[in-house]
């Protein structure tokens, strides 16, 4: 189920790309022409039905672009708050304004189908994923900034010679290589325990995990940050494309100038647990400020199944939140961050 936020109907004009990346609209008999495939025009156009009725149940398009190659991408949903002030809005060629839309948003904590390696397998409810060939990784679909947060991760199965790492990363980590492989990750690897930092594996564990086990992944970030405190990105200002029939918010990384800017957070740790024990912290003072997602990254056909809570096998003593809590969370958030844009905007409705 879907939540609020993202039942949406379309805006009071709305607008259509190019077949497949293109950044220009055409008219609205192109549209109608692209949208029904050659079907009569009196048909209800798919882009008129709200996305909470087109979308799978596992709540994401079944085509969808990969956030790889410098580019991330953001699904979107029409603003019914951001009225259409422009007077020619069927130019043909000019882009659609992004303070149309806003990011649409699961009402689940789920593992991310565009923001994983092409390679991996994920199932049809988002909560498994198996591996394929070398290492590879996948981000769930939400993050945490600040707080003390809590997943667990269970090898389903691990046959002789695949591998699993597991623990957190920011949204630029390499999903073409191990967690822990570059700054923006951090990992413990089911081989000899091992704890992984930008290519630096060191002994953490006295011995790893395998299949049937049950891993406890913790993070904790002070709140006293700038990061923690700012609300999240409208992603309005971005350019808009069009695939498959839905919209995204296109967004480039900015890889080296995030690199160089990174700062450890004093008080920050990372703690994992194997079946409900310990294992330490794997570090302390290390963790860089950031926005963290749940992570896993797998070597070869293993498999692992993952339980964003409320409820756990083995919750922890500390006290912590559920990542399954961060889906509301991020509702509230990003509401007020569209909410100050609308606010921000002059009476025609240009920023």
């Amino acid at each position: 189920m879907n939540s609020p936020y993202n039942n949406a109907p379309p805006p009071p004009q709305p607008t259509s790309l190019g077949s497949n990346l293109g950044k220009g609209r055409g008219t609205r008999k192109k549209r109608k022409q692209q949208d029904a495939g050659g079907a009569s025009t009196n048909k209800k156009s798919r882009t008129e039905i709200p996305y909470s009725q087109r979308l799978p149940a596992h709540g994401f398009p079944l085509e969808h672009p990969y956030n790889k190659d410098g580019y991330r991408y953001i699904l979107a949903e029409p603003d019914p708050h951001i009225p259409d002030t422009d007077p020619e809005p069927d130019l043909p060629g000019k882009p659609i304004p992004g303070k149309l839309y806003r990011r649409w948003l699961h009402d689940k904590v789920l593992l991310s189908l565009h923001d994983r390696a092409p390679q991996l397998k994920v199932s049809d409810d988002r909560m498994s994923v198996t591996g394929e060939r070398g290492y590879s990784m996948i981000r769930a679909s939400h993050y945490v900034k600040s707080g003390s947060w809590f997943f667990e991760v269970k090898v389903e199965d691990m046959p002789e010679n695949t591998h699993v790492r597991l623990g957190w990363s920011q949204k630029l980590g390499n999903l073409q290589a191990p967690l822990g492989y570059d700054k923006f990750g951090y990992s413990w690897r089911s081989r000899k325990g091992t704890r992984f930092h930008q290519s630096s594996g060191k002994h953490y564990a006295d011995q790893g995990y395998g299949t049937g086990d049950v891993l406890g992944v913790f993070i904790h970030l002070p709140p006293a940050t700038k990061t923690a405190q700012t609300l999240p990105d409208t992603h309005k200002e971005n350019a808009l494309i069009k695939f498959k029939s839905f919209f995204y918010f296109e967004e480039k990384d900015e890889l080296d100038k995030t690199s160089k800017g990174l700062k450890h957070l004093r008080g920050a740790y990372i703690e994992f647990f194997k079946n409900g024990v310990s294992q330490g912290r794997a570090w302390e003072n290390e963790v860089y400020e950031g926005a963290y997602y749940p992570c896993i990254s797998l070597y070869k056909s293993c498999t692992t199944s993952v339980n964003f809570g409320p409820k756990f096998k083995y919750p922890p003593r500390q006290q912590h939140r559920a990542m399954s809590e961060r889906s509301a969370d991020l509702i509230v958030e990003c509401c007020m961050a569209d909410i100050l844009y609308a606010a921000a905007l002059d009476v025609d409705g240009n920023k």
